[in-house]
């Protein structure tokens, strides 16, 4: 800023654009509401189906967190330049009067035209006009008026200066949409700024020069900056991709960080999770000097870091720092790609992985956060993942090796001649059915498991379309063809090798919330009717299970033994089992309040005329379902009985808590899906007295538990299964039946009560037959 621009700026089209920044944030704020509460909320409440269920929705979804964003963007840079203007002006009258002060001691101040300026003598006392003395000014007046001007240039240069790094560091947020960064003023988002770069510097120190004091301010840094997008995009690359792996590598070496690790190692966890936290953040700017970023940290994914050529490979360390926050897609999915191009290098396609990651010895232990080294980078990577849900899918069903690659080494008899042949394998199918994961042990002796739990994590957001651990929520988009393929495939692999899943029960939990937001599929699956037949004669009962279990979305489809099998595969594990069984008595009360709701359209519904038998059918789904799963259980409590079934009575009230806590979004689960209206007014948050009650009738029973004190008995603990299912659907159809003002209430429900019967010995006796290695000897 020099000193004529200062001295005679023209504030007015600062002042304009003041203004008109500050309509356009009132306007977007309008905007903003409407979409959110009009737009969204609407679409949340409609009935999607075929594509606008996959595309419109989720469209409207995004657009109205476009205008929320729009709105948050407009506000910041509208608080960013008023603050700066005001600012601005304040320098400009400091500056005017300085100058008036000067003159008043007979000193003006001369623009040199190079940016700088020269305090002189206004008039000579020599050429003063006659009868007029010159005021007097020695050399200290000269010098204060000098360093009281450049202090105000200086503050009005840093003003300006720190104004523009933010508005253009705001506008590269994001390329093509709006950035949610807010801001109150110019100074905060200066000082993120500012923070992110002495940060930075702290961290690009060598690990043996890192003081104590400096790792706690590095660490309450990230910490406090957490979810600042200029602070992380900031950090990110000014420390830049390499810089970022040798900090983490070498805190952790055994050697150059032996000084800080004896310190602050009892840190390291948090530091790893701040750290994870603002890469993720950073990540998601579309400015350039982060694409660069991501390109370069890929390609230093095969490179040792640190040690002079020894070190970890980058992968290695950038996946130990991805276990916290959402990473960008478009990143995950070209790293997963790299990742999985050095995977099959390093392991011969896939035959050594256990050689290719173990651990040495003298590695550093490059995780913090939960027991394993870290030395797999996938462990680190599907964690990611199990965050980034669009991401997940897409690299599960990415390809890892075709049939046709000479390299190839899996082979499998897939036409029953016993002749077996090069398969393709997708990386679902790699990493579930054939890795060979590196063998890991804690402190206690006993193996670790993170990797193929994460792998599980992941695949929950792969197949729900939202982050591993959540339930799906009114926004939550109906599942796409990617994401039902992907289930597909889950359920026959489990199917096919329930081993898979029954020798890693860890995995259920996620095994079990998959098969709860996929209910309307399973069910079609077990009534056996083609829908994918094009013979006319199929076409009546294919609409009538369209229409008795509606869809939104693609929907998956399974065999009926795949779907038995994989049923009580899952309920052999007390979360998988309360998972579905908790989802699954959501489901049906909302499918008994939809289907018995007289403003149902007629082509909508599944006997127009024949309201028992429709409830008749959902209660016999119901049934096979409930079967399927108590075949499960009688699995998981056939060792030591009563102290296993305690563990599914538990499970069942924890699961069934977790529901009672949050109706709208629990019954999200598996009746998003349905989109009735009434659904999705429960769904929303807004049921209405027939849905609340409907809703309390299902699960307001004092206790989860489905068997009484003789549970531990087999027999006994499948009769009390059968009943409590007989009871619990008995309840929604009566519940539904009596909401809807229907006449005969009692004789749906006991249609209910005869439906569930046949269907839950017709599950047992189905699992039996298609899955008789998997049951105990009685």
């Amino acid at each position: 800023m020099d000193l004529s621009a200062l001295r005679h700026a023209n504030f007015s089209k600062l002042d304009e654009a003041v203004e008109e920044w500050r309509l356009v944030a009132k306007n977007l704020e309008t905007l903003a509401k409407d979409a959110e509460d009009g737009l969204r909320g609407a679409a949340n409440k409609a009935n999607w189906a075929g594509e606008n269920s996959q595309v419109t929705k989720e469209f409207i979804g995004k657009t109205a967190g476009e205008f929320r964003d729009a709105h948050t963007q407009a506000t910041s840079i509208h608080n960013i330049l008023k603050d700066t203007t005001g600012e601005l002006k304040s320098y400009h009258r400091q500056l005017n009067e300085a100058l008036d002060r000067g003159l008043k001691k007979n000193l003006t101040v001369m623009d040199t035209g190079d940016g700088g300026f020269t305090v002189t003598m206004n008039v000579h006392p020599d050429r003063a006009a006659k009868g007029h003395t010159p005021p007097e000014h020695d050399a200290s007046d000269v010098t204060a008026l000098r360093d009281e001007i450049q202090g105000i240039l200086s503050k009005a240069t840093e003003s300006d200066d720190s104004a523009r790094k933010v508005l253009v560091a705001l506008a590269d947020q994001s390329r093509l949409g709006f950035s949610d960064a807010e801001y109150s003023d110019r100074d905060s988002a200066a000082e993120a700024v500012r923070d992110a770069e002495e940060l930075a510097a702290l961290a690009k120190q060598k690990p043996e020069d890192l003081s104590p004091e400096e790792f706690d301010r590095l660490n309450a840094g990230l910490k406090e900056h957490a979810g600042d997008p200029l602070f992380a995009e900031t950090f990110a690359t000014t420390l830049g991709p390499k810089g970022v792996l040798e900090f983490w590598s070498g805190i952790n070496d055994p050697h150059a960080g032996a000084r800080i690790g004896h310190e602050r190692v009892e840190q390291y966890g948090d530091l790893q999770k701040n750290l994870s936290l603002t890469l993720a953040a950073a990540t998601q700017s579309d400015s350039a000097a982060m694409s660069d970023w991501q390109t370069k940290m890929i390609s230093l994914g095969e490179k040792p870091v640190g040690r002079d050529g020894y070190g970890p490979m980058g992968f290695q360390v950038m996946s130990n720092l991805m276990r916290a926050g959402d990473f960008d897609d478009g990143f995950l999915t070209r790293y997963g790609n790299s990742l999985m191009e050095t995977e099959r290098r390093l392991t011969g396609n896939g035959e050594h992985a256990n050689m290719a990651w173990s651990r040495m010895g003298m590695d550093p232990w490059l995780n913090r956060m939960g027991e394993d080294s870290g030395d797999d980078p996938l462990t680190g990577y599907l964690k990611a993942l199990s965050n980034s849900p669009d991401a997940a899918t897409g690299f599960f069903n990415q390809e890892y090796v075709n049939k046709n690659d000479e390299n190839n080494p899996f082979e499998r008899d897939t036409d029953g001649d016993d002749k077996k042949g090069k398969v393709t394998l997708s990386n679902f199918q790699y990493l579930f059915e054939e890795r060979e994961w590196p063998k890991e042990y804690g402190l206690d002796g006993d193996e670790l498991h993170t990797g193929r739990n994460n792998l599980g994590l992941a695949l929950e957001a792969a197949t729900t379309g939202h982050p591993a651990g959540e339930l799906p929520t009114a926004d939550t988009p109906a599942h796409n063809a990617e994401q039902a393929r992907l289930f597909e495939s889950v359920v026959g692999s489990v199917s096919d090798n329930p081993k898979l899943l029954t020798d890693n029960g860890y995995m259920s939990d996620s095994f079990g919330q998959m098969a709860s937001e996929y209910l309307p599929d399973i069910n079609r699956s077990m009534t056996d009717v083609d829908l994918d037949s094009t013979d006319e004669q199929d076409r009546d009962a294919q609409q009538r299970i369209m229409n008795l279990f509606p869809v939104a979305g693609t929907d998956a489809r399974m065999e009926h033994h795949e779907v038995s099998r994989f049923l009580l595969t899952v309920g052999q594990n007390p979360e998988g089992y309360a998972a579905v069984d908790v989802a699954q008595k959501a489901y049906v009360a909302n499918l008994m309040d939809y289907h018995l709701d007289p403003s149902l359209p007629v082509e909508r519904r599944y006997l127009p005329d024949d309201l028992e038998r429709t409830v008749e059918e959902i209660a016999h789904s119901a049934g096979e379902v409930g079967g399927a799963l108590a075949v499960g259980r009688q699995e998981g409590i056939a060792g030591d009985a009563a102290e296993a079934d305690k563990k599914y009575e538990e499970s069942v009230q924890k699961r069934k808590d977790l529901v009672s806590a949050g109706v709208g979004t629990t019954v999200g689960a598996a009746t998003s899906l349905i989109a009735s209206p009434i659904a999705g007014a429960v769904v929303g948050g807004a049921a209405d007295a027939a849905s609340g009650a409907l809703i309390d009738a299902v699960f307001g029973e004092g206790k989860g538990t489905e068997l009484d004190e003789a549970a531990g008995e087999i027999n006994a603990s499948w009769e009390t299964s059968e009943d409590h299912t007989k009871e619990y659907v008995r309840r929604a159809a009566e519940q539904a039946a009596k909401s809807h003002g229907h006449e005969d209430p009692g004789d749906l429900a006991e249609a209910a009560r005869a439906g569930v019967r046949q269907g839950f010995t017709t599950g047992g006796a189905y699992c039996d037959s298609v899955a008789a290695e998997l049951r105990t000897d009685r």
